[in-house]
């Protein structure tokens, strides 16, 4: 059964109002699906000719809704990117041996350099102990 455009545009804007929900709602498996049904409509919709004021009206609101889809996914890129950045950052600074020697501390002392990346199992044990002592992460060096 073919659809026509004005269904089709509908079907569309109401897969991006749903792909919103998904990102704000960070359900990236429900988020890939309705990118999948996405890019299903817009492979089978059809433009020919001039569309009639109605369609032009809900073509235009399906711009304005997919342009404020990508600013959400891009902003929230940027805020995990700078995340990532302020958690790589030295946090702790460059120090000095008794014999004058200077010692570099690393990057990135909140995460566990063993890989599990956990600031609950790690660094309740960093004061003191040098490995993680969690029963998941058991070995990680500190």
């Amino acid at each position: 059964m073919t659809r026509t455009i004005h269904e089709q545009l509908q079907a569309l804007h109401g897969v991006i109002i749903e792909e919103r929900e998904c990102a704000k709602a960070l359900d990236v498996v429900a988020l890939q699906a309705v990118t999948q049904r996405k890019d299903a409509l817009l492979a089978q919709l059809e433009l020919e000719g001039d569309l009639s004021p109605e369609d032009r009206q809900l073509a235009d609101t399906i711009r304005f809704e997919n342009r404020r889809n990508a600013y959400l996914l891009w902003s929230a890129l940027n805020w995990i990117r700078e995340s990532m950045e302020f958690f790589g950052r030295k946090t702790v600074p460059d120090a000095y041996t008794p014999a004058g020697g200077m010692v570099s501390k690393g990057m990135g002392a909140d995460f566990c350099p063993g890989g599990c990346n956990g600031f609950s199992c790690c660094t309740q044990y960093r004061k003191n102990q040098p490995f993680c002592q969690s029963e998941i992460h058991r070995g990680c060096r500190q």
